[in-house]
């Protein structure tokens, strides 16, 4: 069931939760995110970064692989599969003609009347193919997904100007970064609102790897309906592999290490969808 995230988006809104947004680093990812979807009843957003997009073999390769994984574990949550930050209209376009059922253009390092612009051109050619579009206003600082940046926060106007182009959900930079915090998160929720009040769109929370719950739970609330993570889920695997690995007598077996590591992402997922709210809900999609 590969379908458009605003298939989705419109009942995590009326029910106040936030979708999953999870990233692909590899096969392993693939498989443990939707058997864990699968077996708790959630919808699922499998993203894909553009930066690594080749080295994880390609936008049809990616596209195969996922619905052969879906049929091969048979699979019935509702799972998207979302292009993250798209670099290029030309790589958006590919992506949605390879078979991704959503895709986010950033183009938040251009200026607003050209992000706008570019945004628009990916809606009508995305909406045409029912693909859903993401787009950004401000800039998410970090380090991530090519990006090297400090944060601009989002502005209502800008904010206006990007619902024109008839995207499905916005990314307003608000504080939160890509990669590891320096210091503490603070997002700015009075912006955020304000951004709701002024677009009725749902907002997408990038870098919301290490924001406190509490800062979670009033973003969810204030209006944001898709949660971004990957940092924290790379952590979870990289430590329960590393402490497999280092065991005594580990021997020379990769599969019990490599099975240690997709524990660690399926533990991290639960926590991240449990804090979302959005566990169970794929039941609504599936009667």
């Amino acid at each position: 069931m590969l379908v458009p995230a605003f298939e989705l988006i419109k009942k995590a809104q009326k029910n106040h939760y936030a979708l999953g947004h999870f990233n692909i680093n590899g096969l392993n990812w693939i498989t443990t995110y939707l058997k864990t979807a699968q077996d708790t009843k959630s919808p699922l957003i499998l993203a894909t970064s553009d930066r690594l997009v080749e080295a994880l073999g390609g936008f049809e390769y990616l596209v195969d692989i996922t619905k052969f994984m879906i049929k091969e574990l048979k699979i019935t949550v509702p799972v998207v599969l979302h292009l993250d930050h798209g670099i290029s209209v030309e790589h958006v376009k590919a992506a949605i003609d390879a078979g991704y059922t959503s895709v986010m253009f950033d183009g938040s390092h251009l200026p607003i009347a050209e992000n706008v612009r570019l945004t628009k051109e990916i809606v009508e050619y995305a909406h045409k193919r029912n693909v859903s579009v993401e787009a950004e206003v401000g800039a998410i600082g970090g380090n991530e997904d090519g990006i090297i940046s400090g944060i601009k926060y989002a502005s209502v106007e800008d904010a206006a100007k990007m619902k024109t182009t008839g995207i499905d959900l916005l990314a307003a930079a608000l504080g939160s970064v890509h990669g590891d915090y320096v210091g503490k998160p603070d997002l700015n929720f009075d912006r955020m609102q304000q951004i709701v009040n002024a677009t009725k769109l749902p907002l997408v929370l990038h870098g919301a790897s290490g924001i406190p719950d509490n800062q979670i739970q009033t973003a969810i609330k204030t209006g944001t309906n898709k949660i971004n993570i990957n940092t924290e889920i790379n952590y979870a695997w990289i430590n329960a592999v590393r402490m497999n690995i280092n065991r005594e007598n580990v021997g020379h077996e990769p599969v019990p290490i490599l099975q240690a590591g997709n524990e660690g992402i399926k533990r991290m997922m639960l926590n991240k969808m449990k804090q979302f709210h959005v566990l169970g809900t794929a039941t609504a999609f599936m009667d």
